[in-house]
């Protein structure tokens, strides 16, 4: 699978038919790469539109909302917060720590809480692996 064409693909059939149109946030979309945020087990599932599990059995994880959401909905939450660069961001439920990191790439600062130690451990170790450093991560 070529990453460049998934992501793109990605973009063009999941998220601009769902009315995500802001040039700005379709451009995070290809900066942000989502596959390093995604869990080994589900590498595949990238740019799939559908919720991704973060820890455990997929179902028990949807049951439980330990996965990320779908491409085009976290778009569409991000178009329409239409944050800006001199905000402060609280993002409640950090999971993967995608969300975060697209939000870092906007805004001054993203506070983002989770309640489940490993996601939050994970998450954070991540994002500073990425060298994000406007991020503020907390269990």
């Amino acid at each position: 699978m070529n990453i460049d064409t998934a992501r793109f693909n990605m973009i063009e059939q999941q998220i601009r038919p769902w009315n995500v149109l802001d040039a700005s946030v379709l451009e995070l979309l290809s900066v942000v790469k989502r596959e390093d945020f995604v869990p080994a087990a589900h590498k595949g599932l990238a740019f799939a539109d559908l919720e991704i599990p973060l820890m455990g059995s997929g179902e028990d994880a949807m049951r439980l909302g330990q996965c990320m959401l779908e491409p085009r909905l976290e778009a569409r939450l991000l178009q329409d917060l239409a944050v800006q660069s001199h905000e402060t961001v609280l993002e409640i439920g950090t999971g993967s720590g995608y969300q975060a990191a697209v939000l870092a790439e906007i805004v001054k600062d993203v506070y983002t809480i989770e309640i489940i130690p490993k996601l939050a451990k994970n998450a954070k170790r991540l994002l500073a692996d990425l060298g994000y450093t406007n991020i503020h991560c907390k269990t």
